[in-house]
């Protein structure tokens, strides 16, 4: 019972009540559009439930994005959303892997429930973006040779969740802004679908309720950051100050 109080204690109210609102309106929209695919709600919840987890740069929230890329390839697969199916299936699903032996091995002082935040330079964010334009260009003829439905913002969708699963394995809080703009393009892709089948309006749902919470998960990861920073700081301080008293 102490560990559990614990564990959320490890979350705020307005935490806490961001992930609660998200598993309400999941619930409920699937209630309302669909109530058949059972696989889209399990997969909505274990979804937002990561997402709650990485704003806090806490590993588990890799752990539950693997299950979810499982998950959400075997349904794009049955709209033939074949890009989102190999993107989250060949690319989200091993780099999350990575991203999380990367965040195990990188703890914010000692701390495994609380990754260590990254800085990176302006070079790497041009190599990132170079190695983005290259793996969406390659894509492109891939997707078409497949025969995917909306080539083209599926296609948009290989760059935003490239260079998002990128810069999670790099540690740094523009990770959630990426996967923002892919859920604001995985939005546009699913209301396509929702024109021919209205049960896909809970998977718009799903995806607005990310947009809102990797949002949050970049301003998250700015004030850890900063924190950080400042903790830093004052440890440096001290561990000078301690050095000048022994001399």
């Amino acid at each position: 019972m102490q560990a559990v109080k614990k564990f959320f204690r490890s979350f705020s109210k307005g935490e806490l009540a961001l992930w609660g609102a998200s598993v309400l309106l999941i619930t409920v929209s699937f209630c309302v559009f669909d109530r058949t695919n059972w696989l889209t709600l399990i997969a909505s919840l274990v979804g937002a439930t990561s997402l709650i987890f990485c704003a806090k740069g806490n590993p588990i929230g890799q752990v539950l994005m693997l299950v979810f890329s499982a998950l959400y390839g075997v349904i794009s697969w049955t709209f033939a959303y074949y890009g989102e199916m190999i993107t989250y299936l060949g690319m989200t699903a091993p780099m999350a892997v990575v991203a999380l032996v990367a965040w195990l091995r990188h703890p914010f002082n000692g701390n495994k429930s609380e990754v260590k935040v990254n800085h990176l330079k302006a070079k790497e964010f041009v190599f990132a973006f170079v190695l983005t334009v290259a793996v969406t260009f390659a894509f492109y003829f891939i997707l078409r040779a497949l025969n995917t439905a909306n080539l083209i913002p599926s296609t948009v969708s290989v760059a935003t969740s490239f260079i998002a699963v990128y810069l999670t394995f790099r540690r740094s809080p523009w990770y959630a802004l990426a996967y923002a703009a892919n859920d604001v393009v995985l939005i546009v892709l699913w209301s396509l679908a929702a024109v021919e089948d209205i049960s896909y309006l809970s998977v718009i749902i799903c995806f607005v309720m990310f947009l809102i919470n990797d949002l949050y998960g970049f301003i998250n990861w700015r004030k850890m950051a900063k924190h950080q920073r400042e903790t830093e700081k004052t440890a440096d301080k001290l561990q000078a100050e301690g050095q000048a008293a022994a001399k």
